[in-house]
């Protein structure tokens, strides 16, 4: 007995140690919110948020900032966290010479942004994620990258190299150093200036919109550029609101055969909906396995709209499997989460895709003991391109339709794709980020407004959500960017939270005709402004960290044309000019990249035909909206008021009055852009 505790007290502390060998190391990040941030608070890499005590740091021992920005569902993020960062050898050369940051980019967007546009000046080319940046203890950039490998590989130096390079750099030619980051603020801030710089705009734009767009049309694959290939849904509704006012068969053309070689091909969860982030190659073929929420959240605003458009059922479909997968994955507590990883584990190891491929032999057999017979599996596998070599690496096959598949659709689908989900969850899905961000789930809510005129449960669901949103993210007269479930929010919110929640309140409130959103958005649209427009600029945020917002449409739409867009209808709703002005003034100010490159911004030229047409507000009685149905068409709003009759108006001018609802949306659609 004496022998076998011996053993006992032997082994257990062994075992634990073995059970901890991966946390042997703790920085300060364990004290984070950010799941992000906690993945890596085991990293020997002596981590910081992103506060004063780093920077206090950095100045007292004039160390350089070493600053790496990512996400949880971060694929190459994972890579350089795995090859670097939880290695020893780069933790001490980190350690000794660099006060290192990591910074969530979902967090904290306005930091990403400012410095992602520094890379695109350094290196004369886009950025992305991992994003590496090296500062002054100033907080001013010298050096930007993104993912570092671990040793030389492809004409890239190994990371070792890159920081002890740059270290030797800052210590021994320091002023040159400082002269340089001083230099790219200056530069940057002058690009940015440059920008702004007012020009005269024309109705002809939207024209030059849409050859734009058409010259960067795949005519073959569909979609824009070459790869990769991301979805660009606000250039894709965009195109769709331009053919509902003009009927430019073009931009309806360009918009539906994008959407459904998108739908049809990898690029979509074939088995249980849901858009991935983008595709590698340029046929959306092969997909990064990741699942945004603003992804699924764009989309789907935008195939509710080609549905609508076109009664093409196949748009419908779609639409209503993206908001199963949202409901079934990122559904909690009627929140949203932000995120689902490209990787997951699979024989003790992560690997990329590895939950949503299938091996031909082993899904064979699957559908063999369910029952299927030889015709029916070779059927099912023919449908989704299922083949025995694999369409993907490593024997694997990411399902995708063809022509064929869609001349040859198995019977009873539904269930076939319910039984290989069942397949699938044999393996671990992929990490889930657990953030709820106000700006995404906004984005979301008010989507399933745009599918709720199709189907009016999407528009109460809407309604159910958004309420649930206000009451974890708007405390105390204060709206927030984050929370976690069952936590409180801490950080406040960004231009895009109030963007993107105005946006949704002023869709509950068509819907629902509840003035309270209406006055919400009224409300949030005021403190906005007040927080985040100065000297007729729009700044991403109202902190010590100062960054300018951009019109540019990039992962998502732009937060700042959509909130000109937002402007605009307030100031239609209420006839306030002063708001109108502010939206003028916003485009204005921004009109020189909209009149050389509209393509680019799409949401902003959007807003700049809202501003040209004029948002048109049909004004009655609560009960005068019953059974009626409005035009679908963009730039038209409802408003109560206690008139017995109808009456439509721009800001400034009623231009129809009556009794017959019909009359009226006939002279509705006599204005502007409608005739």
């Amino acid at each position: 007995m004496k022998f076998k505790n011996l053993i006992l007290l032997l082994f257990f502390p062994i075992f634990f140690l073995y059970l901890n060998a991966k946390e042997t190391y703790t920085n300060s990040l364990i004290n984070e919110d950010s799941p992000y941030l906690k993945q890596h608070s085991h990293n020997p890499v002596n981590w910081y948020a992103w506060n004063e005590e780093a920077f206090k740091k950095a100045k007292q021992e004039n160390k350089a900032i070493f600053l790496s920005i990512g996400y949880s569902t971060c694929h190459w993020c994972h890579v350089m966290e795995e090859e670097s960062f939880e290695n020893i050898e780069v933790a001490n050369i980190l350690n000794k010479n660099y006060i290192s940051i990591k910074i969530d980019r979902e967090e904290m967007p306005h930091i990403d942004k400012y410095y992602q546009n520094v890379h695109s000046l350094i290196n004369n080319r886009s950025g992305g994620w991992p994003l590496t940046v090296i500062l002054t203890p100033n907080k001013k950039a010298f050096f930007a990258n993104t993912y570092i490998p671990y040793d030389a590989r492809n004409g890239s130096v190994g990371i070792r190299e890159v920081l002890k390079n740059i270290n030797d750099i800052f210590i021994n030619e320091n002023e040159k150093v400082v002269k340089t980051a001083q230099e790219i603020e200056e530069v940057l801030k002058e690009y940015e200036n440059q920008s702004f710089k007012p020009t005269s705009l024309e109705k002809q734009i939207v024209d030059k919109y849409i050859k734009q767009v058409e010259d960067s049309f795949d005519e073959k694959y569909h979609g824009f550029s070459n790869r990769p290939k991301f979805p660009n849904a606000s250039k894709i509704e965009t195109l769709l609101d331009i053919y509902a006012i003009t009927k430019n068969k073009k931009a309806l053309e360009i918009a539906t055969k994008t959407l459904k070689s998108m739908a049809n091909g990898g690029i979509y969860d074939q088995i249980e909906g849901g858009f991935y982030r983008y595709s590698v190659d340029k046929m959306w073929m092969i997909p990064h396995f990741e699942k945004m929420l603003y992804t699924n959240a764009e989309l789907l605003g935008v195939y509710s709209k080609a549905y609508r458009i076109t009664n093409d059922i196949f748009y419908k479909n779609i639409l209503d499997e993206i908001i199963s997968f949202v409901d079934i994955r990122f559904n909690k507590q009627n929140l949203f989460y932000s995120a689902s990883d490209a990787d997951s584990l699979f024989d003790g190891k992560k690997e990329e895709g590895v939950y949503f491929v299938f091996v031909y032999d082993e899904v064979y057999e699957f559908l063999e003991q369910k029952g299927y017979d030889e015709n029916q599996i070779e059927n099912i596998l023919e449908y989704f391109n299922i083949v025995l070599e694999g369409n993907f690496e490593y024997n694997y096959n990411n399902p995708y339709l063809t022509k064929k598949s869609l001349e040859n659709i198995p019977i009873n689908l539904q269930q076939i794709k319910k039984d290989l989900k069942e397949f699938r969850e044999k393996k671990k899905y992929p990490f889930i980020d657990y953030k709820i961000l106000t700006s995404w789930n906004s984005l979301y809510i008010s989507s399933l407004f745009e599918a709720g005129k199709i189907n009016k449960e999407y528009s109460k669901k809407g309604l159910k959500h958004l309420n649930i949103l206000l009451e974890n993210l708007y405390i105390n007269n204060t709206l927030y960017h984050q929370k976690l479930i069952d936590k409180k929010p801490k950080v406040k919110a960004l231009l895009e939270d109030y963007s993107f929640i105005i946006t949704a309140l002023l869709k509950a409130y068509d819907y629902s005709l509840d003035s309270k959103y209406l006055d919400m958005a009224k409300k949030l649209n005021k403190e906005a402004i007040v927080k985040f427009y100065k000297d007729k600029r729009w700044k991403m945020s109202d902190d010590s960290f100062i960054a300018n917002a951009d019109v540019y449409d990039s992962a998502y739409k732009s937060s700042l044309s959509n909130m000109i867009d937002n402007i605009l209808k307030i100031a239609a709703l209420d006839d306030d000019l002063n708001l109108q002005n502010i939206a003028k003034e916003s485009i204005k100010s921004s009109s020189t990249i909209l009149y050389s490159n509209p393509s680019s911004v799409s949401w902003l030229l959007r807003s700049y035909i809202a501003y040209e047409n004029g948002y048109i507000v049909l004004k009655a009685r609560k009960d005068m909206f019953k059974n009626k149905t409005m035009p679908d068409l963009p730039f038209i709003l409802k408003k109560i008021n206690r008139d017995k009759k109808y009456l439509a108006c721009k800001i400034g001018v009623c231009f129809a009055y009556g009794n017959d609802f019909e009359k009226i949306i006939e002279d509705i659609k006599k204005i502007g852009f409608f005739n």
